[in-house]
């Protein structure tokens, strides 16, 4: 659930990290013993947890090939350093693209092919976007708002019944959200927002008057989940930490964050998560073959290791989300499930959809916003 940030995406100057891990002894996919290395496989990511040490060292092990993790601090950094280095691509495979930015990454041809026989039954909710052979889906999660029960108690403050009443006295400097133009979960909140209003009952305004209105009444917005999550959100975990201010009872954060906030607390959390229709957004994120790479059967290889069972059966306590295939979900230990949001409707924004407005709408936001 460690989805931060995207920056201007033909300008943002990224910061690289040094390999991870190294040849770990490996052995050959028959087997038996050999020093001989296959070479170099060059994963361009962000901050992905479902890559363990552990699963880079088995991978290595097994195949014989050396894995150099290139990490950068988001899902839009990744395709940034993809863009920018489309002629002369620094990596093999490409990790963490979601379905938010996935049509700018086709329209620009970032993809090979890849074999699609190593894909495990999916969930719906995983092939939802994309079933092309260009990327594959490794996890995906809602993004909505979530709030505080300690606050919104049911007598002083009501749950809200529209999106409308977020722009109420009683939300005032209550509420925060991530910018768009930064932030994977606020760019992803942004387009459940212009769909959300796209298709209500008042057709005199749309998400762009809503943001204008929450900008009146003291929103509060960060560059990332991080400091909107644990600095200023008063149900999450960040009230453990040093500098947790708690002037919000609501965040944009994912459906499932309470759950996590529970399974960690025993079965114990004041945060859930606010299902309205198409107030949420369904984010996929994928893993695909870089265009040009001399390694595609390697990168062939780590695609079907992102989809194995290890790799699978750990992500939602890994990298905090759902599972891609169809036979793995959230855990009910602890309450993890139950208190999960599952809205009834999602915003329904097609990638090319997205891909052909968001820039106007990033634009409408920022004059909301000013």
């Amino acid at each position: 659930m460690k989805i931060k940030l995207i920056m201007n995406l033909l300008t943002i100057s990224i910061l690289l990290s040094t390999p991870l891990t190294g040849c770990l002894g490996p052995a050959d996919n028959e087997g038996n013993d050999s020093s001989e290395s296959l070479g170099k496989l060059r994963i361009l990511t962000y901050d992905v947890f479902a890559i363990s040490d552990e699963m880079i060292a088995e991978f290595e092990n097994r195949t014989n090939y050396d894995v150099e993790l290139i990490k950068v601090d988001d899902a839009g950094s990744v395709l940034a350093r993809a863009l920018q280095t489309k002629d002369d691509p620094i990596a093999d495979v490409i990790i963490g693209i979601d379905n938010s930015f996935l049509q700018i990454a086709l329209d620009y041809d970032l993809f090979a092919p890849y074999d699609t026989s190593v894909i495990p039954n999916l969930h719906p909710e995983a092939s939802s976007s994309y079933t092309g052979n260009l990327v594959a889906p490794y996890d995906w999660g809602r993004v909505c708002i979530n709030y505080d029960t300690t606050y919104v108690d049911g007598e002083n403050v009501t749950v809200p019944e529209s999106l409308w009443d977020f722009t109420s006295e009683n939300w005032t400097g209550k509420v925060v959200v991530q910018n768009p133009r930064t932030s994977s979960p606020g760019r992803s909140f942004l387009l459940a927002t212009v769909d959300y209003f796209a298709n209500d009952a008042d057709d005199s305004t749309d998400f762009s008057d809503w943001w204008s209105a929450m900008n009146n009444n003291g929103v509060i917005v960060t560059d990332g989940w991080t400091e909107a999550y644990e600095t200023h959100y008063s149900g999450g975990y960040g009230q453990w930490y040093d500098g947790f201010i708690g002037d919000a009872n609501a965040v944009v954060s994912y459906c499932h964050s309470p759950g996590v906030e529970a399974y960690f607390g025993d079965n114990w959390t004041t945060s859930v998560a606010l299902t309205l229709d198409r107030s949420s957004f369904l984010q996929v994120e994928y893993v695909g073959i870089a265009k040009g790479t001399s390694q595609s059967a390697g990168a062939q290889e780590f695609i079907a290791e992102m989809l194995n069972h290890g790799v699978q059966s750990s992500i939602s306590l890994t990298n905090y989300m759902y599972p891609a295939a169809a036979n793995y979900t959230l855990p009910s230990e602890n309450g993890y499930l139950y208190h999960t949001g599952v809205p009834n409707q999602d915003s329904s924004l097609t990638p090319a959809e997205i891909g052909a407005g968001i820039d106007e709408w990033l634009n409408q936001w920022d004059s909301a916003m000013a």
